[in-house]
């Protein structure tokens, strides 16, 4: 079993930053994939940012050049900062980990952008 806790949202004006955590714990022998996930209301859930074992990463267009995911491999957490932050940005914002087959999710944390 895995648990992931994820944190760092909030409220911030338009052109603000933050940054968000996701610590997990548990079986995590490993971990092939770790990323952001948002859900805007009555929105699906979509992919914001993905990084894998390797390294790699995949984002969204629309957050190119704005956010940057890292992990810190020892502490098994991921990252998530985000910068020039805008109205559209606002969502619940869910970390997602893969080890080896299987997916688990964050409790999610809020993101709201707004003067």
């Amino acid at each position: 079993h895995v648990q992931l806790v994820d944190s760092g949202g909030g409220l911030v004006q338009p052109g603000g930053s933050l940054r968000l955590s996701c610590a997990a714990s548990g079986s995590i022998a490993s971990i092939n994939a770790m990323a952001w996930y948002r859900q805007a209301p009555a929105k699906e859930r979509e992919l914001v940012e993905r990084i894998i074992s390797s390294g790699g990463t995949n984002y969204a267009d629309s957050v190119k050049g704005r956010f940057t995911i890292s992990r810190d491999n020892a502490k098994n957490t991921v990252y998530l900062q985000m910068n020039s932050l805008q109205p559209e940005d606002t969502a619940v914002y869910y970390c997602n980990v893969v080890v080896e087959i299987w997916n688990y999710w964050g409790q999610g944390t809020q993101v709201t952008v707004s003067s």
